[in-house]
């Protein structure tokens, strides 16, 4: 089940476990203990989890690792639910509710990680975003366990949340604008 993640693991160690980073606190043959903050329970779906229930599980990547992806820190921005899944060819095209504070970075071709796994936005629309998603990344995940309803941990691109801050402390008086980019050709 999770001997992948078992392999070496160390107290210590970062373990995203439905896309929520947590720590290590103990290892034995068959698994790992980690602690939860009352926060994580709360602002994740971890909270709602039984025994035996199916998580995502990876370890954090090694420095100098090939880098496939996007930048999944396990820093779970907001719960959203799965609106759809319909099959499109050998994928299939999921829609997904965002709450209020992962819509605005729910951009074309963005990055946003769905339980952990990395995955592109396609057609973003209010509060809701798609992604398709090939059948290889929908067996080796539990995705193929979700279905219309279900809530799911969401995380932003940390690029996309990184602008927005210096951009929002910028409307403050402590940086630049986007109107102050757009003037000098960079928006």
């Amino acid at each position: 089940m999770a001997e992948t993640v078992l392999d070496g693991l160390r107290l210590g160690d970062s373990v995203a476990v439905d896309g929520a980073c947590l720590t290590v606190v103990a290892v034995s043959g068959d698994g790992f203990v980690a602690q939860t903050s009352q926060e994580t329970l709360e602002r994740t779906t971890l909270g709602g989890l039984r025994p035996g229930d199916a998580v995502n599980l990876e370890r954090a990547m090694a420095a100098g690792a090939r880098f496939g992806g996007h930048f999944v820190l396990g820093h779970v921005d907001g719960v959203g639910r799965v609106l759809s899944v319909r099959p499109q060819g050998e994928f299939s095209l999921w829609r997904f509710q965002a709450p209020a504070e992962v819509v605005p970075y729910l951009v074309p071709k963005g990055s946003i990680a769905v339980d952990g796994v990395s995955l592109t936005i396609v057609d973003p629309a209010g509060d809701s975003f798609g992604v398709a998603i090939i059948p290889t990344t929908i067996q080796q995940t539990k995705l193929s366990a979700l279905g219309p309803g279900t809530p799911v941990n969401l995380e932003a691109d940390v690029l996309g949340k990184h602008v927005r801050h210096f951009l929002s402390r910028g409307a403050q008086g402590g940086g630049l604008t986007l109107d102050a980019l757009a003037r000098h050709g960079f928006a």
